[in-house]
């Protein structure tokens, strides 16, 4: 080693913005074990110096001050000691040099391997630092390749992974297709940082509508609560915090323009956006739109919420195979039992106030 070696690590660390004394420390260990791996040592203490202004290496061990020298590789002469260390005395150690002949052909080559994985764990590590800040955000990539059923697709400065289990069933992926997808998880890897992203998580939908609905973006509009099942049907609570702000037809847009730009990135998923309400009687109604509801009876104790509706409407609230009560189970977080009118003899009263107020992305009405 040289000082122009000296010199290139000075450059790498300004540019890298790793300490050059970090680099240089860490290539003292590693030369450590490089000496004791081509000569020997294992129950010494092996110390390496490098020097910072020449770059010169030297090897280190402790020695037993003696009289007479039996095993030279563990003793020293008390002359030799003093020489090294005018303080030494028999009985106790001193450190001696031990460098071998060609130990800096070793130690260049080592120094070199050393510099080169530092600078991998640099670079692994700026990009963790700035891929964990998009953990839950909505990212634009590119299917690079597909390997069985898992998607791997090209962001900016990495590849991530398309899990099967967070792929929509009915849809296909192709090589070069473009995706949004959110980040789930962003982990360490001895390779680099590795990325999960998903197509079917419930906050894919919210960060969709943040990107086409100023008023959720800004926080005028609040996304209350999201109930999905990927590739189907989603049903959405939205609340306005602000007086005179509709926070459904905020979300669905003049002619359905900004529900239908989330419906196509999500290839035609249903959408249905309905009108939060902090009264949960009423918040379970306007889940089970678009079908219109009689009465709603909670029962806190096993927070079950019996739902009556018009005998024709019945089909309509549960859903086909039962989605649109599952969804709406889901978003209130009540179990939700609906009765037919007939079930109790009764007519056919309005629906309750305040309780029918759905719009969905297929036609359903306010």
């Amino acid at each position: 080693m040289n000082t122009d070696f000296l010199r290139a690590i000075e450059q790498v660390s300004a540019e890298k913005g790793v300490p050059a004394e970090t680099i240089l420390s860490a290539i003292e260990n590693a030369l450590v074990a490089a000496y004791r791996r081509n000569f020997g040592g294992q129950n010494q203490r092996i110390a390496v110096r490098l020097d910072r202004q020449t770059g010169e290496v030297r090897v280190y061990t402790d020695k037993h001050v003696v009289a007479e020298v039996r095993d030279p590789r563990t003793e020293v002469s008390i002359g030799d000691a003093m020489r090294v260390d005018p303080s030494a005395n028999l009985g106790r150690t001193a450190e001696i040099e031990i460098t071998p002949p060609n130990f800096g052909r070793i130690a260049a080559q080592t120094a070199k391997q050393v510099v080169l994985q530092r600078l991998r764990e640099v670079e692994h590590d700026q990009l963790y630092a700035a891929l964990v800040e998009r953990e839950g955000d909505l990212v634009t990539g590119q299917v690079s390749r597909i390997e069985g059923k898992h998607v791997f697709v090209a962001l900016e400065k990495v590849e991530a992974l398309l899990p099967p289990v967070e792929q929509i069933p009915s849809e296909s992926y192709r090589p070069n297709q473009r995706l949004r997808v959110y980040v789930v998880e962003v982990s360490r890897t001895p390779k680099g940082p590795q990325v999960i992203v998903s197509r079917t998580h419930r906050n894919l939908v919210r960060r969709l509508f943040e990107l086409e609905v100023p008023e959720v973006f800004s926080g005028v509009v609040e996304m209350k609560a999201i109930a999905r099942e990927p590739g189907s049907r989603t049903k959405v609570a939205v609340y306005a915090r602000q007086e005179g702000v509709d926070p459904v037809g905020s979300c669905v847009g003049p002619r359905h323009v900004r529900i239908d730009s989330v419906k196509r990135e999500l290839n035609g998923e249903q959408i249905d956006v309905i009108q939060w309400h902090p009264d949960p009687a009423a918040f379970v109604a306007n889940a089970l739109g678009p079908a219109k509801v009689l009465q709603v009876e909670l029962s806190d104790a096993d927070k079950t919420a019996t739902v009556i509706v018009p005998d024709a409407q019945l089909s309509l609230a549960i859903g086909r195979g039962g989605q649109n009560a599952r969804l709406a189970a889901k978003l209130t977080g009540w179990r939700i039992d609906i009765k037919p009118a007939s079930w109790r003899g009764l007519g056919q009263p309005p629906a309750q106030a305040g309780a029918a107020r759905v719009a969905s992305s297929v036609g359903g009405g306010e």
